[in-house]
């Protein structure tokens, strides 16, 4: 199994969706829980018209986005908060049907994760991939 990964931190739209273009990504899963920007082209609706245009399905997965407390810890750059708090998101119902939703599709499709931070270090996409399938070759697109 395949997955990629991307953050749309300092890029337009146009340059997100040509990198999974270039890529051969066929689905975007957005992993934000609250898919919403300031920044033009990424809020969910607008997004999910410009990868429709390219070729390049939506799919929101709000359950598997982190929390408040989890975002907080990630701006402040504490990635072991950020680690136990979305751990304990990931044990909620909706979290776990959406991860194994999530497995199910990139067993048939190539897949790309979305959040907003560039680095998938500190990000819960790589904490994600690590609970959800750890068996994944994961590759980060940098637009």
């Amino acid at each position: 199994m395949q997955i990629f990964t991307i953050g749309y931190e300092g890029v337009s739209q146009s340059d997100l969706v040509g990198a999974l273009q270039n890529a051969g990504v066929e689905l975007l899963a957005d992993i934000r829980a609250v898919p919403l920007s300031r920044r033009p082209g990424f809020s969910k609706n607008v997004l999910a018209a410009g990868l429709r245009e390219a070729g390049i399905d939506y799919i929101g997965m709000k359950a598997l986005g982190t929390p408040p407390e989890g975002r907080e810890a990630a701006r402040k750059h504490d990635h072991d908060r950020l680690a136990k708090v979305y751990a304990g998101q990931l044990e909620l119902p909706e979290a776990l049907q959406q991860m194994a939703q999530l497995r199910a599709l990139a067993a048939e499709r190539l897949i790309a994760l979305l959040c907003f931070e560039r680095d998938p270090a500190g990000c819960h996409r790589s904490l994600l991939i690590r609970a959800a399938m750890p068996e994944a070759d994961v590759i980060d697109l940098f637009p």
